[in-house]
């Protein structure tokens, strides 16, 4: 009888809090990475006001990225533990403190210091606790609310770097700054008041569906524990196939916009790029993620890995804006696509209970592939003069890590599909009660 009111309590709710907490975690990837990634607008004022080269500028993104995407084995184990609320609060005010700082420095140093340091811990901060705990939230949509959530990303990209283009041009690079740090204080202070984990703290299980009665113990999430999993070969596999494409994949962030420049592209169409970017990363997230639920996501990663590297071989052979334009838009879905699919297919590896930990581990691959990927190809060009050789470099990276992804075992989530399917045939065994790992058709 005591439990019938927890579990009661969540229907009459308008909502299903997991798409508040998908909601929030959308507000806070695009303020994160909308601010990372509009770095690239001012690349040529710091060359000009600092006197820096294009390698020296693009060390600046790739520190920060190096630290957004590393710091999640720290940050990811303590929303674990306490929970992603406080790690998403700190994150976006660490965030709004680095870009404040980049407003006011007086050298690259500080340029370094402030939105290297103060960007790359504050998404670091908030990225992986956030995504972890959309989650746990679901089970027969995993994909579909991983797609929404990191969504964010896409829009943000999509978005800022427009407006931090327009700021710059109307208050000049400092006081956009400024401009983008009151903003994400305000609104990600707001958003991260939404992200909460898990559901079964609502009287809820995955999905909104109620709690079932209580056995006696008391439930608890089920997952593979953070150093078995990070030795298994399905880990190592998406460690390494992730390592490979980092090492390419973040070099248009940074590179594209100046590569554009040097094409004769006017400024403000080249800025425009990116935003082509965030338009088809934001509709690979939306669309790819539902079908992965239904083609099997493995399969999709792989998928995602190969359009990656055709697209950046369109790069390579393109020198106007309207070209550059479809390689932006292409490559946006296939990356969106991969960044959406990464979370659920950890998930359906390893389970949820150690879920954030275990995608911070799977980060750091990410995080020195785009330590080195974008500072080597701006010192490329610094030496040569070209792109050509990063951007070869890139799609080869690709390619291999849609080969290194066709060996990944099964999954278990995969398995319990293939095993529940027969039996809804079967009319010797009454139904069984799907417990949501086979979403993924």
């Amino acid at each position: 009888m005591r439990t019938q009111p927890a579990a009661a309590q969540p229907r009459t709710a308008w909502i299903f809090q997991g798409w508040l907490v998908v909601a929030a975690a959308f507000v806070i990837t695009l303020l994160g990475f909308g601010s990372a990634y509009s770095f690239s607008a001012f690349v040529e004022a710091l060359q000009r006001d600092f006197g820096a080269s294009r390698g020296d500028v693009a060390l600046v993104f790739s520190l920060a990225g190096f630290l957004y995407f590393g710091f999640g084995v720290i940050s990811g184990p303590l929303a674990d533990r306490y929970g992603p609320r406080r790690l998403a609060l700190a994150g976006m005010l660490l965030l709004a403190l680095g870009l404040l700082l980049a407003g006011v420095a007086q050298s690259m140093t500080q340029i370094y210091l402030a939105y290297g340091l103060g960007v790359g811990l504050g998404v670091g901060c908030s990225y992986v606790p956030v995504v972890g705990a959309v989650q746990r939230w679901f089970q027969r949509r995993r994909a579909l609310a991983s797609g929404l959530a990191v969504s964010g990303i896409g829009v943000g990209t999509l978005l800022v770097p427009p407006l931090a283009s327009a700021l710059i041009d109307l208050l000049g690079w400092r006081a956009a700054y400024l401009a983008l740090a009151a903003g994400v204080a305000v609104m990600g202070a707001a958003a991260a008041r939404w992200v909460e984990s898990p559901p079964r703290d609502r009287g809820l299980a995955p999905d909104g569906a109620p709690l079932p009665p209580p056995s006696g113990t008391a439930p608890t999430s089920t997952g593979v524990p953070v150093r078995a999993a990070i030795r298994s070969k399905a880990f190592i596999l998406l460690y390494l196939a992730c390592l490979v494409c980092a090492f390419g994949v973040f070099v248009p962030f940074v590179h594209l916009v100046p590569y554009a420049l040097d094409q004769g592209v006017r400024p403000g169409l080249a800025v425009l790029l990116l935003s082509m970017i965030g338009v088809g990363s934001t509709a690979g997230r939306f669309c790819l993620g539902p079908l992965a639920d239904r083609l099997g996501r493995r399969a999709s990663l792989a998928a995602m890995y190969a359009g990656m590297a055709a697209t950046l071989a369109l790069w390579g052979a393109s020198g106007q804006f309207w070209t550059l334009a479809l390689f932006a838009l292409v490559f946006g879905v296939f990356y969106g696509g991969w960044v959406a699919l990464l979370p659920a297919v950890v998930m359906d590896y390893f389970g949820g209970r150690h879920v954030s930990g275990i995608i911070g581990v799977l980060y750091t691959s990410v995080a020195f592939g785009t330590l080195l990927g974008p500072v080597a190809a701006g010192y490329a060009y610094d030496l040569g003069g070209s792109y050509a050789l990063p951007i070869i470099g890139a799609a080869a990276g690709n390619v291999v890590a849609a080969a290194i992804t066709a060996f990944l075992p099964e999954s278990a989530a995969a398995r319990r599909t293939a095993r529940v399917k027969p039996r809804r045939c079967s009319s010797a065994e009454p139904p069984r009660r799907k417990d949501g790992a086979g979403s993924m058709r």
